[in-house]
């Protein structure tokens, strides 16, 4: 069930001023307060970070966070004319100095007893949330062929394979689940970048869409912006508008969009990829979501029935579980910075835990992050 949260449980989280000891620059890092101008529509100021990956380590993509789907959905292929393998591997997604890689590759590849040509990586976010303000810094693959995604769908997509239908909230149909397409870029115009919607009342080539040219897609890194509140969906690129969905009638058909949503990140590769390609990366920096902290969010970060103490902590912190374990909890501890600082694995099935050897940390605030029972678990704990 979906669980809906206060601002309180979001205390953990609050806005990063420094990330992977780079200095945010307004420029790349800036958090406008977003206001409604039309009268009676409601006024949100996305002033509070919720959640985030900053990619940094070095290796496979944090689990806590992300999923890999790699089930064919219709048997031998997946939509739209792929022609990819999607993997799990670290050859087609990895972190690498802060950056993640999404790399699509020109390889044979069998897999599911269906051999491919091509392979990439399509991850979901196990994180889901209502209305909020999406931030990503990216830059894109290059190539005609290559159809590099950064989108949403509610998390109640009945999709065989993918995290939420694993998680048994597969109950509606595409499009009737909605679908946030934040940025897609495919054809042979490589400049040209593209935010879609897809509803029951205009799906596949959607009419719903808007997007614009943009020299240096595919050589430098650009801000992707998705502003999303109860009355519309607004998309920009470096600040500057391109979309606005805003229908006139909201209805099951036009606005599916007051439920979760989580993020897919993924390249595909069509049938028109030039003969020539060999290997083309979706690279990211980081993807912040903020949301209005005067306004009562629903999202699928669980804090749970869980406690800990003692907060501030000195040289150890206890955490209960509130459940039992079925299986080895992984637990990490990052600083503000997001920097990561202790990791533990504990397989002994005991609801209670202890973080030790605490006490050469430095003073300051740290998030802990872990995984119960295939959900995860976040809260903010203070060093003396």
């Amino acid at each position: 069930m979906k669980t809906v949260f206060t601002t309180s449980q979001f205390c953990f989280l609050f806005l990063l001023m420094f990330t992977s000891g780079r200095l945010i620059s307004q420029e790349s890092h800036k958090t406008n307060n977003y206001s409604a101008t039309n009268s009676g529509e409601e006024t949100y100021e996305f002033n509070k970070l919720v959640w985030f990956d900053e990619f940094d380590g070095e290796g496979a993509i944090d689990a806590l966070k992300w999923f890999h789907q790699t089930k064919l959905p219709n048997g031998t292929s997946w939509y739209n004319s792929e022609i990819q393998h999607y993997t799990n591997r670290t050859e087609n997604s990895f972190v690498d100095s802060g950056y993640l890689h999404i790399l699509a590759k020109k390889e044979i590849f069998t897999d599911q007893g269906i051999t491919k040509q091509y392979t990439s990586a399509r991850l979901n976010s196990k994180f889901a949330f209502t209305y909020g303000k999406v931030v990503i810094r990216a830059k894109l693959p290059f190539g005609p062929g290559t159809w590099p995604a950064m989108w949403m769908m509610g998390k109640n997509v009945k999709e065989n394979g993918g995290y939420w239908f694993t998680k048994g909230f597969g109950t509606t149909g595409w499009p009737a689940c909605g679908e946030i397409d934040i940025m897609e870029h495919w054809g042979t115009n490589q400049n040209y970048v593209s935010s879609a919607m897809h509803t029951p009342s205009s799906s596949g080539n959607t009419i719903n869409k808007g997007g614009r040219t943009i020299p240096g897609v595919s050589t430098g890194f650009h801000i992707y912006t998705m502003e999303w509140t109860s009355e519309k969906i607004v998309f920009s690129v470096d600040n500057i508008v391109h979309y606005t969905y805003k229908p006139a009638v909201k209805d099951d058909r036009t606005w599916p969009f007051d439920k979760d949503q989580y993020f897919l990140l993924n390249v595909a590769v069509l049938s028109s990829i030039l003969p020539n390609f060999t290997e083309s990366p979706l690279i990211m920096d980081y993807i912040r979501v903020y949301q209005d902290s005067t306004v009562t969010h629903s999202g699928s970060v669980d804090s749970g029935k869980t406690g800990y103490f003692p907060n501030p902590f000195d040289s150890e912190l206890n955490i209960h579980l509130g459940e039992t374990p079925q299986k080895a909890v992984d637990l990490r501890i990052y600083d503000i910075s997001s920097r990561l600082v202790k990791a533990y694995n504990f397989d002994d099935n005991n609801e209670k835990i202890t973080l030790n050897n605490l006490g050469n940390l430095p003073g300051g605030t740290y998030f802990v992050q872990y995984n119960l029972n295939n959900k995860p678990y976040s809260f903010k704990a203070l060093k003396r």
